[in-house]
């Protein structure tokens, strides 16, 4: 079994979308085994996205992520990590898929409604940020 952080971003949050995105999880199999709402303040963010600081694009990426609640959650089952990129879709959601959560409720690069890890070493790290 494998284990991987979402966070269901502001915008998912402020539209509503937190308890759609989050059955997309479960219908497919997937188990909650940690879950939280949260507000991200800026130290977190900078854990977080710690590849990202110093970037040319990080301070918006850090405005965005602390603009609203989060809820943090989580997941596990086999291949966890890649069963929930699939399900989330690339990145930007004008070019994700219909059927992915991106593709279906997402209009935007920065404002795509959920982080999902990328591999195994981030999802364990990302885990530990978020939950001890």
């Amino acid at each position: 079994m494998q284990k991987t952080l979402i966070l269901c971003k502001p915008d998912a949050v402020s539209r509503g979308l937190s308890g759609e995105i989050i059955s997309r999880f479960e219908k497919k199999g997937l188990k909650i085994t940690a879950l939280k709402m949260l507000r991200v303040t800026p130290e977190l963010a900078k854990k977080h996205y710690a590849e990202h600081v110093g970037k040319e694009f990080y301070p918006s990426l850090e405005e965005y992520i602390t603009s609203g609640d989060v809820i943090a959650a989580v997941l596990e089952g086999p291949e966890a990590i890649s069963v929930v990129r699939l399900l989330v879709g690339p990145t930007n959601g004008i070019v994700a898929p219909a059927g992915t959560i991106r593709g279906d409720y997402s209009l935007s690069n920065q404002l795509n409604l959920v982080h999902a890890s990328d591999s195994p070493a981030s999802a364990e790290r990302e885990i530990t940020v978020f939950f001890s």
